[in-house]
């Protein structure tokens, strides 16, 4: 296997604007290419914003939840639709993966549900695969729905085996291991955490999987969300509603690139395919570091379509 650069971009969304998002996405990718990058790293979700509103409003706000989740749902994604056919488009043109975060509507059942999901997109500019959050978080709830395990897994390209956890997914021992168990050797770990402990956490991971991590924070400023939405009230008085902090991680578990706060970016970063094999000599924790005498372990992965 031949090393390769990758970029995880930090970028603000056009807050609840999806066809906006997708074209600053567009030129995202562009630029990425041409620093080299053959697989790029987009926020979670990025199209068509993370849903702040979440995190601020109180479940008895009916009126203010109905109208945000009613244009949250319009601007929403479908997988595939056009939007992703777009980004494929901009991916098959620059000759590079593409990973983003996209709210997703279930257009499997009601189309008026939404998950927290990435989608990853191959040179040819096809939708190779896509996750699912499982467990959105505390307020998310409000507004995700729960994956299921038919998009646990890795995403096998001729650059490595991808896997993918979004944000606090990523503190789910058995989700992490899952991903170990098929040999998951680039991390994707999209987020909205913007704390130094996540910082710890990226560490940790790429030691623990001997799996190159990257961290791609999300970016939000108060001034990043139009007043039409009413949501000034009920905001903290703060101009960074998320600092940022992407970095990416080697398997060591050293810093090679970040954390970058408080600006719109593009980090880059040498993959060296010998670090994520040669290095699990000593700790392979699906492989020789197991003991599956002691502890059993499965993953379901129907598909629960309502």
């Amino acid at each position: 296997m031949k090393g390769f650069k990758v970029a995880t971009v930090q970028t603000a969304s056009v807050f609840m604007d999806r066809a906006a998002t997708v074209e600053k996405a567009i030129g995202l990718i562009r630029e990425a290419a041409k620093g080299g990058a053959k697989l790029i790293v987009f926020p979670e979700a990025l199209v068509p914003t993370y849903p702040v509103w979440s995190w601020f409003l109180k479940p008895s706000q009916f009126d203010e939840i109905e109208a945000l989740y009613s244009a949250y749902l319009d601007q929403s994604v479908d997988v595939p639709g056009p939007e992703t056919r777009a980004l494929g488009k901009a991916a098959r043109e620059a000759g590079v993966h593409v990973v983003i975060g996209v709210t997703e509507r279930n257009t499997e059942a009601s189309g008026a549900s939404l998950f927290n999901s990435l989608v990853f997109i191959c040179p040819d500019g096809e939708v190779v695969g896509k996750r699912r959050k499982l467990v959105p978080t505390a307020a998310e709830r409000m507004v995700w729905a729960s994956g299921d395990g038919s998009t646990v897994g890795v995403v096998k390209t001729e650059l490595a085996n991808l896997g993918a956890l979004i944000c606090w997914e990523n503190y789910m021992p058995l989700a992490r291991y899952a991903m170990y168990a098929e040999g998951a050797e680039l991390i994707l770990a999209p987020t909205w955490d913007q704390s130094d402990l996540w910082q710890a956490s990226m560490r940790h991971i790429a030691k623990e999987g001997r799996a190159y991590v990257v961290g791609c924070s999300s970016l939000m400023r108060s001034s990043d969300i139009p007043g039409r939405f009413g949501l000034g009230p009920f905001l903290p008085d703060t101009e960074w509603l998320n600092r940022g902090g992407s970095v990416i991680v080697d398997p060591e578990g050293t810093v090679v690139a970040g954390p970058l706060f408080k600006e719109e970016g593009i980090l880059y970063a040498d993959v060296d395919p010998v670090a994520f094999r040669g290095l699990k000599w000593n700790l392979d924790v699906a492989g020789h570091y197991a003991r599956p005498d002691v502890f059993t372990f499965a993953v379901d992965r129907g598909v629960k379509t309502p």
